[in-house]
């Protein structure tokens, strides 16, 4: 079986031209033939573009129908959506809820569910994954693979590289069928998962994203799940930033064209098919700040990171970090009975940050439980304090104990009771 063999150069060249390899479940599933042309072809679509000429079969810009600042970018996708990080608050939207083909964004949920099974011990790094007659991709260009040799065997951290930077669906077959018996096996995992997130739009039916049409997504879903991949991960999430990687002897780009052009993208997953269009989700962090955006099904691989880095521009211009009590403030004393002092001091577990629209006033309010009664330890939730931008909640923390305060003794605490039942 003759294998192409992709080199880090020949990924560069791509981005430098505008025409990145399709990141698909599908490679030779094309929208449009014009697609096909040589190569030679290429440079002059990418200058026409550069020139302002009207991209072919770009869908028109679709306003945000959500937006917690102004100006926000109208971008010509079915449907786009920035997230905060941190709060998980979606800062501009548009059509953030309709259930779309995916693509190989699957493949989130697929390394997502393997890296989750390495942490809880179910599988280890080393353990060798056989490929099947049904995983094995038979060495063509139809889709996107990793090349695994059939009935060969691979390490699970191989296929999870396999999935996350190659788009093997040979890979996330393997794994599948490795976790689950079956595709249909693993799919009931993931719909699982996605339920126990929130995914409230997504019903996933294979590992990989090849066309079902039952096999759906919203760019929320994503974004949450994006969110779950970075917040349950720090010992794996670098692997989405990881340029390349070579196995069998060939080596593959990552196809995400931001990872070679913006320093502070770190992530996360490509996506085409005909039926998808072309897709991208992205994580970057520009200082205390990491903003999540999804772009579902724009018309070429230039495009969705055109898109993306306008929105992110957006979104790091248009909001900034703020702390609206600072961590070792006091921001109130709550009353204790029962305890050898009255009161105890409430102020924050941990600094808090929150993300509001740049040059908006933040006020607090403090929310005390009343009714505490000592023994209380220090780390004990207090109350809770609310921040608030123009009438409107934009965030809250716990309060916490600040010092224990033991329980009386029991000459001390008779009295306590006795000045209690007199209201004293």
């Amino acid at each position: 079986m003759h294998t192409p063999h992709f080199s880090i150069l020949s990924v560069a060249l791509a981005i430098t031209v505008g025409a990145l390899l399709p990141s698909s479940g599908a490679w030779a599933a094309k929208p449009h033939k014009a697609k096909t042309n040589t190569a030679k072809s290429a440079p002059a679509k990418s200058a026409a573009s550069k020139k302002g000429a009207p991209a072919v079969n770009a869908l028109p810009p679709l306003p945000a129908d959500v937006a917690l600042a102004p100006n926000a970018p109208a971008l010509p996708a079915k449907a786009w959506l920035l997230m905060d990080f941190d709060s998980g608050e979606v800062l501009a939207s548009a059509n953030a809820n309709e259930a779309l083909p995916p693509a190989s964004l699957t493949k989130m949920m697929t390394s997502y569910i393997v890296e989750q099974a390495l942490r809880s011990g179910k599988l280890k790094p080393t353990d060798l994954v056989t490929v099947s007659e049904n995983a094995w991709c038979r060495g063509t260009s139809a889709e996107s693979c990793m090349y695994l040799p059939l009935n060969s065997q691979a390490t699970v951290i191989d296929l999870l590289r396999g999935i996350i930077i190659q788009s093997g669906n040979d890979a996330s077959k393997a794994i599948a069928e490795h976790m689950a018996s079956s595709e249909a096996g693993f799919a009931k995992l993931m719909n699982a998962e996605a339920q126990r997130l929130g995914m409230t739009h997504t019903q996933f039916v294979n590992p990989t994203g090849l066309p079902d049409p039952a096999h759906k997504s919203s760019a929320r879903d994503l974004a949450i799940l994006a969110r779950a991949i970075i917040k349950d991960g720090a010992e794996y999430y670098p692997l989405y930033a990881e340029r390349e990687f070579k196995y069998n002897g060939i080596k593959q780009g990552n196809r995400n064209a931001l990872l070679y052009t913006d320093p502070t993208v770190d992530g996360l997953k490509t996506g085409h098919t005909a039926e998808a269009g072309y897709c991208l989700v992205t994580s970057s962090k520009r200082n205390d700040t990491r903003l999540i955006s999804v772009i579902l099904n724009t018309h070429s691989a230039q495009a969705r990171a055109d898109q993306t880095r306008t929105l992110l521009g957006w979104g790091f211009g248009s909001f900034e970090k703020v702390s609206p009590l600072a961590a070792n403030a006091v921001a109130g004393t709550a009353k204790v009975n029962f305890g050898k002092a009255d009161t105890v001091s409430a102020g924050l577990a941990a600094p808090w940050m929150i993300t509001v629209p740049r040059g908006t006033s933040v006020q607090t309010a403090v929310e005390l439980k009343t009714g505490l009664e000592a023994p209380l330890a220090k780390g004990a939730v207090l109350g809770k304090v609310v921040a608030t931008a123009n009438g409107k909640p934009v965030g809250e923390a716990a309060l916490v104990a600040q010092t224990d305060v033991e329980r009386s003794g029991w000459l001390l605490l008779a009295w306590q009771h006795l000045t209690r039942l007199f209201g004293k």
